[in-house]
């Protein structure tokens, strides 16, 4: 029989503390989203009288329609290349056991420890070259190839930790190395795609660098850049900011709760790994 025992509280009390320290600048950001621009209390102080103008105007005056439809696309099109290519590339990766493998993992994994900085000018001109820039296919190509290395990382190591069982019996009943990946491997992936699918769309849906880099000069703008518009040198509207901000988070928490089974459970087959 359990015993609510000291420890127990003391665990319960350090989680409630934790969770209020997250839910803390939730608070604010959401306290201040529904805030009149007139009221200039503290923003930990309850809004009064909540009002969604200022949810109208910063869609209106800060073109979000635009630069939410390019994030999606961007975000979108890049995840779906980087789990496309980093699955197929693991495969060979984790289940070959011939001494190139092994180099050529390691070769890929340089990706994670090289700092992007040193190859941002050179990708530039590149992008330039190819008639890419200001356009959002110049930023699905760069972050194609810069969360393949981590993605491929994630993917060997989960199949490192699968049987090769089913796969053999499907070799045996006749199908071909890439018929097995297909049909008996890539469903047994599904918590670790997912886990990549939340990992990267994150990543990619939050960049604030790239865009302004490769879409400077342009109409196109993603949310993160759009966002960065509202904050002027004189003169900046913070209820305007961070009603764009709630915006933004909206549907990125939307794709993070919707696989929010599938993610727990790919973390977990992670560790058992």
């Amino acid at each position: 029989m359990n015993r609510y025992r000291p420890r127990t509280l003391a665990l319960e009390l350090i989680m409630i503390a934790v969770a209020l320290v997250v839910a803390f600048p939730v608070y604010v950001l959401v306290n201040l989203a529904v805030r009149p621009t007139s009221d200039t209390s503290s923003p930990i102080r309850p809004t009064a009288s909540p009002t969604i103008d200022n949810f109208t105007q910063a869609w209106q005056q800060g073109g979000l329609g635009g630069a939410l439809f390019n994030s999606v696309l961007v975000t979108a099109g890049s995840v779906a290349i980087i789990l496309a290519v980093s699955s197929f590339a693991a495969y060979p990766l984790a289940r070959s056991t011939a001494r190139w493998s092994r180099g050529l993992f390691l070769l890929v994994m340089v990706g994670l420890i090289v700092p992007f900085q040193l190859a941002a000018l050179p990708l530039y001109q590149t992008m330039r070259d190819l008639g890419l820039l200001g356009t959002p296919w110049a930023l699905i190509l760069y972050y194609s190839g810069l969360q393949v290395p981590f993605t491929v990382f994630l993917y060997a190591g989960f199949l490192r930790a699968l049987p090769r069982d089913f796969e053999d019996a499907a070799l045996i009943d006749g199908c071909t190395p890439t018929q097995g990946f297909r049909y008996v491997v890539l469903p047994m992936l599904k918590p670790v795609t997912v886990t990549a699918l939340v990992l990267n769309a994150v990543a990619v849906w939050n960049d604030f660098f790239t865009p302004l880099l490769y879409l400077s000069g342009s109409t196109q703008q993603t949310m993160p850049v759009a966002i960065a518009g509202f904050v002027g040198q004189y003169v900046t509207d913070w209820n305007l900011v961070f009603a764009a901000l709630a915006i933004s988070i909206v549907p990125i928490l939307a794709v993070y709760f919707a696989l929010q089974r599938s993610i727990i459970s790919g973390f977990a087959g992670g560790l058992k790994g």
